[in-house]
Order: C-alpha cells, then structure tokens, then sequence
C-alpha cells in the first residue's frame, strides 16, 4: 500500500492529499529514510512523522484497503509520541 494512502486510511493524517504533502516536503520516513508519497509499505515497517509540533514514531502491525473508524487505530502501534 502506498505511503501516503496507509497514513489516510490509519487515520494518522486526516486527508490523503495532506499526507502527499507532508511526504513530499520530506516530513515522513519510512525504516530511518525519507520516503515519498508512493513508496510501498508494509507489515513491520517503522514510520517518522513530523507533522506540525507533533513527532509520531508507529509500526505497522497490518495493513488494510477500508477500515472503520473505531478499528483505524489497530492497523499501528504508536511507539513514540512526542509534542513539541
């Protein structure tokens, strides 16, 4: 699944255009290097997002095309969480 496609249907960022932009101002990294919009994620994987005065650190635990809202928050595990 797409980079920018996984943060929307996680419901980390709230609109999948928002999630292009922030990946495409390098603000994302997927396993410790800047990823783009469309690179492909997977189970495992860690993500950095730094967006706005927010650092998130999650891991992938599964990746799905259409989630419920209530079940968004099962696809990753925060695994840092800082506000600055």
């Amino acid at each position: 699944m797409r980079l920018d496609k996984f943060l929307k249907v996680a419901r980390v960022i709230k609109r999948r255009t928002l999630a292009k932009e922030v990946c495409d101002r390098g603000q994302v990294e997927v396993n410790g290097r800047v990823a783009k919009a469309g690179a492909e994620i997977k189970t495992g994987d860690i993500i950095n997002v730094n967006f706005g005065n927010r650092k998130f650190k999650l891991q992938v635990v599964s990746i799905r095309e259409n989630v419920p809202a209530k079940l968004a928050a099962e696809l990753y595990q925060v695994i840092e969480d800082k506000t600055t």
